[in-house]
C-alpha cells in the first residue's frame, strides 16, 4: 500500500472569503468586506470570493428568493469591483469539493470546538434542540471552504475570527492524525477603520440585513435620497465630535458615524476627528450623507443594470466554479488518498 505524499510546507499565496447569500448586501457588507476584498485584487496572489449559498440553508430559505438573492449578491459583488477576469468568482453549490471536505472535517472536528461557538449559542439559544444539524456543524463547512483551495489568507471581520481559529485547529488536527503537513494555518485579516459597522440605530450591535428595522443600515440597492435619509436619522448623541479618538469613548453611535466616515473617505478615524473637532452631528452627518451617496450610488446603479441579464450572471458564476474546481478537485483527491479513500484511476 503506498502511503500518502506530504506536501512541502509552503503553500500558494491565496485568499479566500465569502458571503452568505441570506439577504440584501449592507454598507457593513461593502465596508467590513467587499472593499477589501477589491483591494485584495492588487496584492498579489490568487483571489477567490464564494456566495455561500449551503451556508445560507443552515436556516430554512425561500428558494425563489435565495435564488434571487445569490444573484443580486454576485451583482454587488462585480459593481463593487471584484473583477470575475481577475478573482474567481462563484456560488458554492456549484463545486461539490466544499461539501466532501466538510464531511471529513465533521470526523476530525470534535462536537466539543462546535458547542462553544459563539455564534451557534447566539443563533440556537434557548432552542438549540430544534436548529438544524446543519447550524452546528456551519463552522466545518466553513473550514472546507477555505481548505479545499489551501487558502492562506481570509478576509473576514471580528464576528468570524472565531471560526478562522477553529479552522485551524482542524487543519492541525488533521496534519497531525495523518502525519503531513497538508493544510495551512490560513491567517485572518482583519484591518481597516470599519471591519465591523453598526447598526444606525444602536451602535452596540452589528449592521446586519437581518435587523427588522430598515433605518438600521443602508442597503446598496438604496438610492441617493434613502441613504442620505438614514444617515441624518442615524442615532447620535447632543455631545460635538471631540479632536481625539479618546473622546469617543462610550459614545458608540459617534464612533459608528466617524469610523464609516473614515473608511469610505479612505482616511483613519483620528484623521477624521481631527477634521471635524468640535462640529455638531448636525453638520458631520450632512457631509457624512454626501460622501455616502458618492460611494455607493454608483455600485447601485451598475447592480441595477447588471441584475437586467441573470443569465449573465449565471453564466459568470458558472465560469468560476469552473476555475474553482480545477483548484479544488486535486487537493480533494489528495485528501481521500490521504485519509485511506480507495480511488479509480481510470479517466
Amino acid at each position: 500500500m503506498s502511503e500518502p505524499v506530504q506536501t512541502p510546507q509552503t503553500f500558494t499565496p491565496r485568499v479566500f472569503s465569502g458571503i452568505q447569500p441570506s439577504g440584501g448586501l449592507t454598507l457593513g457588507n461593502y465596508l467590513g468586506a467587499l472593499k477589501r476584498f477589491v483591494e485584495k485584487q492588487d496584492e498579489g496572489g490568487e483571489t477567490i470570493y464564494c456566495l455561500v449559498d449551503m451556508h445560507a440553508i443552515t436556516v430554512w430559505q425561500d428558494p425563489t428568493k435565495l435564488r434571487h438573492q445569490t444573484r443580486e449578491m454576485a451583482a454587488g459583488f462585480i459593481a463593487a469591483g471584484i473583477d470575475p477576469a481577475r478573482s474567481i468568482l462563484f456560488n458554492q453549490s456549484q463545486v461539490t469539493a466544499h461539501v466532501e471536505l466538510a464531511w471529513i472535517f465533521n470526523c476530525v472536528a470534535r462536537m466539543g470546538w462546535m458547542g462553544r461557538m459563539t455564534q451557534w449559542k447566539d443563533k440556537a439559544g434557548k432552542n438549540s434542540e430544534n436548529a438544524s444539524l446543519g447550524l452546528f456543524a456551519y463552522p466545518a463547512l466553513m473550514a472546507a471552504d477555505i481548505l479545499a483551495y489551501k487558502a492562506t489568507h481570509v478576509p473576514v471581520g471580528e464576528d468570524q475570527k472565531q471560526h478562522l481559529e477553529l479552522t485551524r485547529d482542524i487543519a492541525a488536527k488533521f496534519n497531525n492524525d495523518y502525519g503531513v503537513t497538508f493544510f495551512p494555518m490560513t491567517e485572518p485579516v482583519i484591518e481597516g477603520a470599519a471591519t465591523r459597522v453598526m447598526s444606525l440605530r444602536d451602535g452596540s450591535k452589528k449592521m446586519s440585513k437581518s435587523d427588522p428595522s430598515d433605518q438600521s443600515r443602508i442597503n446598496l440597492t438604496d438610492d441617493a435620497d434613502s441613504i442620505a435619509a438614514k444617515i441624518r436619522k442615524a442615532k447620535t448623541d447632543p455631545e460635538p465630535l471631540p479632536d481625539t479618538l479618546d473622546g469617543l469613548k462610550d459614545r458608540p453611535e459617534a464612533r459608528n458615524l466617524v469610523n464609516i466616515y473614515a473608511a469610505l473617505a479612505g482616511m483613519s478615524a483620528a484623521d477624521v476627528v481631527k477634521e471635524y473637532a468640535g462640529a455638531q452631528f448636525g453638520s458631520f452627518k450632512p457631509k457624512l450623507a454626501e460622501l455616502a451617496v458618492a460611494k455607493l450610488s454608483p455600485i447601485t446603479t451598475e447592480m441595477n443594470r447588471l441584475m437586467q441579464d441573470p443569465a449573465e450572471i449565471d453564466r459568470i458564476l458558472g465560469r468560476g466554479a469552473a476555475q474553482a474546481e480545477a483548484i479544488a478537485r486535486p487537493i480533494i483527491n489528495e485528501v481521500y488518498d490521504i485519509v485511506g479513500m480507495i480511488r479509480s484511476r481510470e479517466v
